[in-house]
């Protein structure tokens, strides 16, 4: 090996670890994210209340990131092109965050974030009812596909119907795990539900943000009106439900942080990653490092919320991330197999310069 080729390896491994070490920053954030969001839901926080606040602070950061790098973005909305962000935000942010949230207080973190993982794979079945996508069962590709969702969803119901044994992480002889939140009786019945809500919802969001993307590729300014419309539908919702001051009003407390830290680096940090990771590695490299955030949810609740532990559980939470892996793998073979075919097309097309 030259050393003209070995700097190159190395630059090659230095910018893969760059971006490896941003997606794993990215779960780390949206795990203690969950942990901090369940906390404060248990001690009482309004659900619209807080992602109303978390998408106002969310627009607020990304609008220079809109006009700083998409200048002409803003000029070019149009009442259809309204009607779809209004869709996606909807089904995105008001729906699926909504139900989510919801979900995650009547059952658990870790719980709740299997039902993240599970969302590309029901997306992947709705697409292909649709026919937006093939299955081809005759391929290998689409086999693993059919495979990796059908343990996913085995995953799923062995955490919903079967628990098991109960053990913990550490053997707790103090009551400091449960200062930082009340006790709150839990619902998995009701939880499920919303969660299954949450699923189904952002299978649609991803359906209509990709139709949204083919007419409107401004993907800053298309979280900022995202947010703006979202946080719009929430404060609609919300004082539907509850029009209590008490519930809308932020003091300076783990209510407010949380609410920071979802806006700036859940919303605007997590999605400026999100983009460059996508661009240097492609579409379903992000989607690999998921799965992570379960171990850092499920470890989170048992140190710091004394949530157990349970046989059902882990079982389930390890189908789910081998059928994941298992879909992913596929996924990632048929779009290389189609670069491939769309390169090889190009390349035995005629030369029109030349025979002209």
């Amino acid at each position: 090996m030259t050393k003209g080729s070995s700097m190159m390896a190395m630059k090659e491994w230095f910018e893969g670890g760059r971006v490896a070490i941003a997606m794993l920053t990215v779960q780390v954030i949206s795990g203690a994210l969950q942990i901090m969001a369940r906390i404060i839901f248990n001690q009482g926080t309004f659900v619209f209340a807080y992602l109303f606040y978390r998408h106002v602070v969310g627009a607020v950061c990304i609008a220079p990131l809109a006009l700083h790098r998409e200048r002409d973005g803003g000029k070019k909305l149009s009442w259809g092109i309204f009607l779809w962000l209004f869709v996606v935000a909807l089904t995105g942010l008001t729906m699926a965050l909504g139900l989510f949230c919801y979900g995650m207080s009547d059952t658990t973190a870790t719980y709740a974030t299997n039902f993240l993982t599970l969302v590309p794979v029901v997306t992947f079945l709705f697409s292909t009812i649709l026919r937006m996508e093939k299955v081809q069962l005759r391929t290998k590709v689409g086999k693993m596909k059919i495979l990796g969702t059908t343990i996913c969803f085995g995953g799923a119901l062995i955490m919903a119907l079967y628990k098991g044994k109960a053990f913990y992480i550490i053997h707790r002889t103090q009551k400091h795990h449960r200062m930082l939140t009340k006790s709150k009786p839990q619902n998995r019945t009701l939880g499920t539900i919303f969660l299954i809500g949450s699923c189904l919802s952002n299978c649609f969001w991803f359906i209509s943000q990709g139709k949204l993307l083919e007419i409107y590729p401004y993907k800053f300014w298309t979280t900022f009106f995202i947010c703006i419309i979202g946080s719009m539908q929430q404060a609609v919702i919300g004082l539907c439900i509850n029009r209590s001051r008490g519930v809308w009003r932020l003091g300076w407390n783990l209510e407010l942080l949380t609410i920071f830290i979802s806006g700036t680096l859940a919303t605007a940090l997590s999605f400026c990653m999100i983009s460059w990771a996508v661009a240097e590695r492609g579409p379903t490299y992000p989607a690999m490092f998921t799965p992570l955030r379960l171990i850092f949810v499920a470890i989170g609740e048992t140190l710091f919320l004394d949530e157990v532990l349970t046989v059902g559980g882990l079982l389930g939470m390890s189908l789910i991330i081998i059928g994941f892996y298992s879909f992913l793998w596929a996924k990632n073979k048929e779009i290389k197999a189609k670069t491939t075919n769309a390169d090889a097309e190009v390349e035995s097309m005629p030369d029109e310069s030349a025979t002209a």
